[in-house]
């Protein structure tokens, strides 16, 4: 991965950390999923407009992550209603790399150099210790169910994503269908709310679209990224931002203990490090 590629995929995380963080912080949590999706909508509806239709090929790919999406989002809202911000977190996305370079070996024959193999397995066994640094061996079911089924989500729509925006033909074009695809997630959200006679508050807009903007610019680059280098690497540093949710977790949400965390951010940058070497 070059140097190029590796400071996107950074960016991206720290993006993505960020969101997930606001996300766990507020109270409604139904409310700000939907303002995110919708932010993913619009801003689809702008790239359809900029942009040529993606190949045929690549259709597939998008209806399969958009249902996977669908998915996601549900059990996102489940998981940070029963789990901290450091253990869902990095079980779910710790699990999504080892997922997409498997898949990727499967599907389209896609390897990576030993170096990069070492990289990889640093970087998710540094992301599993942190998960174990919040107990996740006594955690209730419900939280580790939740976040095991994210990080196959993950995983799943990672890798239908990587393979599809190569046959799209058209970077945005394929980011503009999938985001819009999202727009069934705000409409389903509002008219529960309606229904059971309940309120938006401006409040929770505002903290949505932000959090909108920052995930669609985050999983946008992600998807650039996965046209020019290895889906199996492009994961795995893309999911240092479990790190930076740790840290999140530390310095503002006061979760303890971190001399753990120290030690699995170390981890995880040895194996960004080896993954960079390995081009």
């Amino acid at each position: 991965m070059t140097t190029f590629a590796l400071a996107i995929v950074l960016f991206s995380a720290l993006l993505h950390a960020g969101w997930n963080a606001m996300l766990k912080a507020v109270d409604d949590r139904a409310g700000v999923l939907g303002a995110v999706s919708l932010a993913h909508a619009l801003v689809g509806v702008v790239l359809i407009a900029l942009s040529p239709l993606p190949a045929l090929a690549s259709w597939p790919s998008i209806i399969i992550s958009t249902l996977v999406h669908y998915a996601y989002y549900l059990l996102l809202f489940r998981a940070y209603r029963h789990g901290d911000l450091s253990q869902v977190y990095p079980i779910s996305r710790g699990l999504a790399p080892a997922i997409v370079a498997f898949s990727a070996w499967m599907l389209i024959d896609e390897t990576l150099a030993p170096l990069a193999v070492a990289g990889l397995v640093a970087i998710t066994a540094g992301i599993c210790l942190l998960a174990l640094q919040r107990g996740a061996a006594a955690a209730p079911r419900s939280t580790l169910g939740f976040a095991v089924l994210l990080g196959l989500c993950i995983g799943a729509y990672s890798t239908a994503d990587g393979i599809g925006i190569r046959l799209a033909g058209t970077a945005t074009g394929y980011m503009g269908w999938l985001f819009l695809c999202e727009a069934p997630v705000p409409l389903m959200i509002a008219l529960h709310r309606r229904r059971n006679r309940g309120q938006f508050a401006p409040r929770t807009l505002v903290y949505g679209l932000l959090g909108g903007m920052a995930a669609v610019t985050a999983y946008g680059l992600v998807l650039y990224v996965k046209t020019i280098a290895p889906l199996g690497a492009v994961s795995a540093v893309r999911e240092s931002s479990v790190i930076i949710a740790a840290l999140i977790g530390v310095f503002v949400f006061g979760e303890r203990p971190w001399p753990g965390r120290i030690l699995a951010s170390i981890v995880v940058a040895l194996g960004v490090v080896a993954l960079t070497w390995a081009g």
